[in-house]
């Protein structure tokens, strides 16, 4: 189903996944969180299995995604790598094999051997990499090198699709983010599965990512996915407000609803949110979304709104 999606060939009800939708709003990783740094989370490949996993088991999502973080690149750019709120780097790009994240590939392979679920693997892309790094452009080029590396790792890994996450990109004005838009098609080029390709403010650079020819582009909140739709020959993802599951569970139904019926009969669209999961959200309002989608029917009359090609 997510699959297919991706393809433009999807002829039941649109698969569903979340970002973020492993992670700090489950009491089951909560558990984990007490006893482990999220460092080792990320790198003890049992334990990033098991979280991965999490989703698919509890709440019935139609695809996994890797539990890890785009910053893990730091490590082969032979730079510290912590985690406070948020990451902690340091240090000066000393490149070092792609082998320090052979801990995220095994998680890969354990988590492929345990679900039929298609896994969902992902970089960041160099803007917003750097930018957790001090911003500088010139750590662009080094961060795209070992961002191929490590797509490359987790496909032979088997990972099924890759999203990239570029989420800050969109803060650029219109020419910067035309001259950066070679670092994104370098990386969608590169990858043997479909790609995914995310940023927040998506909406007002449409006409530049279409051209990466990324099996899908994944929108924010910021406009309404069936006006955005037209103007996308590809798989869209998107775009509930990650605030949405702070609302009671029937205002929750009633938007995804509203999301669903707009998309009817789109063979390209995939449900998920403008963003992340928040870590305080309820984890019964996650699963009323969740439920909300597998629950509905297309309605045998309606029209498509739009084919991807």
């Amino acid at each position: 189903m997510f699959l297919a999606a991706l393809k433009g060939q999807n002829r039941g009800r649109p698969p569903v996944w979340l970002m973020r939708q492993a992670g700090r709003y489950m009491p089951s990783y909560q558990k984990l969180r007490a006893r482990y740094s999220l460092r080792e989370l990320f790198f003890t490949p049992e334990l990033a299995a098991d979280i991965t996993l999490m989703p698919v088991d509890q709440l019935g999502v139609d695809a996994a995604i890797l539990f890890s973080d785009i910053t893990v690149v730091a490590v082969p750019l032979g730079m510290s790598l912590d985690f406070a709120e948020g990451p902690v780097i340091r240090g000066s790009v000393q490149r070092q094999p792609i082998k320090a994240l052979e801990p995220i590939a095994k998680a890969i392979r354990l988590i492929k051997a345990r679900t039929v679920a298609p896994l969902i693997g992902f970089c960041g892309g160099p803007y917003t990499v750097a930018r957790y790094m001090g911003g500088q452009p010139a750590l662009w080029e080094p961060i795209l090198d070992v961002t191929l590396e490590y797509i490359r790792l987790q496909e032979e890994a088997g990972v099924d699709a890759i999203q990239i996450f570029d989420s800050w990109a969109g803060e650029m004005d219109s020419a910067s983010f035309r001259a950066y838009c070679p670092y994104l098609q370098t990386l969608v080029d590169s990858a043997r599965v479909p790609v995914i390709v995310f940023m927040r403010g998506a909406c007002r650079y449409v006409e530049e990512l279409v051209k990466l020819r990324a099996a899908a582009i994944s929108f924010d909140a910021e406009q309404p996915l069936h006006l955005l739709r037209p103007k996308v020959p590809m798989a869209v993802q998107g775009n509930l407000d990650p605030d949405l599951l702070y609302e009671p569970k029937e205002i929750i139904r009633q938007k995804t609803k509203e999301l669903l019926d707009s998309m009817q009969n789109d063979p390209g669209f995939i449900v998920n949110l403008g963003h992340g999961v928040k870590k305080d959200v309820s984890m019964d309002h996650v699963q009323c979304l969740v439920d909300t989608v597998k629950e509905w029917k297309i309605s045998s009359t309606s029209i498509p709104i739009c084919s991807p090609s």
